[in-house]
C-alpha cells in the first residue's frame, strides 16, 4: 500500500518550489481563469506557517491589504500555483510567528 501511496504522490511533487521558512516574504502567482482566458494574479505577504508532509503541505501567507490583514493559506503543490519567489529573507525566533497579526508596520520584521 505504502509502495502505491508514494507512485501516485510522487507524479503532484514539483521541484520547481524555492525552500523558505517562516518569517520570509514570498510572492505567489496564481492563476486566474476568467472565461477564456488565463492571467497570473500575484499574492505577497509573510509566511506564518508551514504544516503538513508531501503533497498535503500547505502554506499561511499574511499581508495587510488596504489597511486590513488578509492570511491565506494555500496548498503548496496545487496546480493553480504557477511559481513561487522569495522576495526576502528574514530570520524569527518562533516557528510561527502569529505575534506579527497584532503589530503595527513600524515594528514589522526588517
Amino acid at each position: 500500500m505504502d509502495d502505491l501511496i508514494r507512485t501516485v504522490t510522487s507524479q503532484f511533487v514539483r521541484d520547481d518550489i524555492p525552500e523558505f521558512r517562516p518569517g520570509d516574504i514570498i510572492r505567489l502567482y496564481e492563476r486566474i481563469s476568467e472565461g477564456a482566458r488565463e492571467r497570473l494574479q500575484p499574492f505577497e505577504g509573510v509566511v506564518l506557517k508551514i504544516a503538513g508532509t508531501g503533497v498535503n503541505k500547505t502554506v499561511t501567507v499574511r499581508r495587510v491589504a488596504a489597511g486590513v490583514g488578509v492570511e491565506r493559506t494555500i496548498p503548496l503543490y496545487s496546480p493553480k500555483i504557477a511559481r513561487i519567489e522569495v522576495v526576502k529573507r528574514n530570520t524569527v525566533r518562533q516557528s510561527r510567528p502569529y505575534w506579527l497579526r497584532r503589530v503595527t508596520r513600524i515594528h514589522k520584521i526588517q
